[in-house]
C-alpha cells in the first residue's frame, strides 16, 4: 500500500488570525493521526499574509504536543535563510521533546521574495548555490563527527529524518547522490514530475540510512460527497493561486466561490490546469480513480497530500475521505 501523508500551510482565512489557524493545525494532525497518517509537515514560508508557518519549527513543537505516533517535521525547512548549525540546534531539540519523530525537509528556494529574503539572511553568507555544502554541513552535526570542530547541543546525535525536497531535477541529483529520500513538489510546480523521478530512481545511492529509493510526491486533495461540493471547496485554494500567479503576492485564504473556474478567462483556467495537474478533485468515486491513476502513473511510495479549505470541518471531512480512498486502493 501506498503511504500518505499530509503536507499543511497553516492557511489563514480572510476574517480569521494566525492564533485561528495554529489551533486548526494542531486539531488538523490529531485528526490525521488517527486516520492512518504516516506524517504531518509544515512548510517554511515568510511574508505571506495566508500562511502561518513561518516559525516552522515552533509550529512541529506546537504540533508535537497536540499528538503522540504520527511523524512531525518540516517540508521543508529553506536552509538558504539559516545556518546549518542553528537548525541543527533547532531540530535536535524537536528530537529531544519528540523521539523517533522528527522529519527534516531541506529546500533551497527562498520561501519568500527578494526583498523579505534579505531581510531574513542579514549577515549570512549562504545562498541556494551552496545548498549542497549546507546539507552536509548539517549532517555532520547530528553524526557528531568532529568534521566540523563544532558540537551541536541539542543536535549531536539526534535521530532526525533528513529528506531532499524540489521541484527541479537539481534535488533529485543531490538526493540520489546522497542517498536520502526524495520529495518532489508536484502539488504546485508538477512540470519537471517525471524527469526528476527518473533522475533519482536511475542514479540513488545506497548510504546508511536508505537502501533503495524512497519517493514521496505532492499531491492536491479536496474531497467532499459529491464532486459539485468538492468543486466549490477546491475554489479557495484556487483563488489563492490564480493571486499569487497573477500579483506574486500571496493572500488570506478566501472563502469559496460557486463557478469560480467559470469566471476566469482562458489564460487562468490553463495556469490552474498546469499548476493544480497533480490533484484528485471530487466525490469519493472520482477521488479513489484520480488517486490510484497518479500512483499507477508515477509508482509513488508515498503522497504528501495536501489542501487548503476555508473552512475547518470540511478540511477535515476531505482528509477522512482521501484516507479512505487510500486504503481502498
Amino acid at each position: 500500500m501506498t503511504a500518505y501523508s499530509l503536507l499543511d500551510l497553516v492557511p489563514i482565512i480572510q476574517g480569521g488570525t494566525a492564533s485561528q489557524a495554529l489551533a486548526n493545525a494542531a486539531d488538523l494532525a490529531r485528526h490525521v493521526e488517527g486516520l492512518g497518517y504516516t506524517r504531518y509537515w509544515v512548510a517554511e514560508h515568510h511574508g505571506m499574509d495566508g500562511i502561518a508557518s513561518a516559525a516552522t519549527a515552533v509550529v512541529i513543537a506546537h504540533v508535537g504536543q497536540a499528538t503522540s505516533t504520527i511523524r512531525i517535521g518540516a517540508g521543508g525547512i529553506m536552509l538558504p535563510n539559516h545556518s546549518p548549525l542553528q537548525v541543527a540546534e533547532q531540530f535536535g531539540t524537536l528530537d529531544a521533546l519528540f523521539p523517533g519523530r522528527v522529519d527534516l525537509g531541506l529546500g533551497r528556494a527562498p520561501g519568500s521574495d527578494q526583498r523579505v529574503s534579505a531581510a531574513i539572511r542579514r549577515g549570512l553568507d549562504s545562498d541556494g548555490n551552496e545548498f549542497p555544502r549546507d546539507v552536509a554541513e548539517l549532517q555532520s552535526y547530528f553524526a557528531d563527527d568532529g568534521r566540523t570542530g563544532i558540537r551541536a547541543t541539542p543536535g549531536a546525535g539526534a535521530k532526525v529524518d533528513i529528506w531532499i525536497l524540489g521541484s527541479s531535477l537539481f534535488g533529485a541529483q543531490l538526493a540520489a547522490m546522497l542517498g536520502l529520500p526524495y520529495a518532489f513538489a508536484s502539488h504546485f510546480a508538477p512540470g519537471q514530475l517525471d524527469q526528476a523521478i527518473d533522475v533519482y530512481r536511475r542514479n540513488f545511492r545506497p548510504s546508511d540510512v536508505l537502501e533503495k529509493p524512497h519517493l514521496m510526491l505532492g499531491f492536491n486533495v479536496f474531497a467532499a460527497d459529491t464532486d459539485e461540493e468538492a468543486e466549490l471547496l477546491a475554489s479557495s485554494q484556487q483563488q489563492a493561486f490564480v493571486a499569487i500567479r497573477t500579483t506574486g503576492k500571496g493572500i488570506q485564504l478566501p472563502p469559496p466561490v460557486l463557478g469560480y473556474r467559470e469566471s476566469l478567462g482562458g489564460h487562468g483556467n490553463a495556469m490552474l490546469d498546469q499548476v493544480l495537474s497533480a490533484s484528485a478533485i471530487g466525490g469519493p468515486d472520482r477521488v479513489r480513480e484520480q488517486l490510484a491513476a497518479f500512483i499507477a502513473r508515477t509508482g509513488a511510495d508515498e503522497l504528501m497530500l495536501t489542501s487548503a479549505m476555508f473552512d475547518h470541518e470540511a478540511r477535515k471531512k476531505s482528509l477522512s475521505l482521501a484516507a479512505e480512498a487510500m486504503r481502498g486502493l
